[in-house]
């Protein structure tokens, strides 16, 4: 059973050891560099969370608000370490992440970039309800923009 937890000063150097299959190295940007856009996208609100198993630190997400239109959370980064993959972590990380962020619910929706030729992160994205907006972004013409919608609150 995972959990999300903060990273802080405490386990950080853990975070920083993560890493993934070499041909997935264009995907996503090393551990470091996930920590790294967190301190440069502070003034958007973004948060790095860790993804642990019992109390190993297996994988790392990050998220930061995105208030342009479509104003959404933005998942920028999202990675498990090669040692867990294929094992289900992402998807189950993943609702977590979403769960989270539901509760939270400053926006009604999460949008994430996945390079095209990603396929198994595209499998887990739209597993978990992700759909293509089917924007193209000029600076990343090789991506696919998707986003996941949440649920509409009950009337009380």
């Amino acid at each position: 059973m995972l959990k999300l937890m903060d990273v802080n000063e405490e386990n950080w150097l853990e975070v920083r050891k993560l890493s993934v299959e070499e041909h997935q190295t264009g995907f996503l940007d090393s551990a470091l560099g996930i920590l790294a856009r967190a301190y440069v996208y502070r003034s958007a609100r973004a948060r790095v969370m860790g993804i642990a198993r019992e109390e190993e630190i297996i994988g790392v997400a990050l998220v930061k608000d995105l208030d342009e239109a479509p104003a959404c959370y933005d998942l920028q980064q999202f990675m498990i370490d090669r040692r867990y993959q294929r094992q289900g972590f992402g998807t189950e990380a993943l609702g977590l992440i979403l769960a989270e962020l539901e509760q939270e619910r400053k926006y009604d929706c999460v949008e994430v970039c996945v390079k095209q030729t990603d396929t198994a992160a595209l499998r887990v994205y739209e597993k978990a309800g992700f759909a293509d907006t089917g924007y193209v972004d000029e600076d990343a013409p090789d991506c696919r923009n998707l986003m996941y919608r949440f649920p509409a609150r009950a009337n009380p």
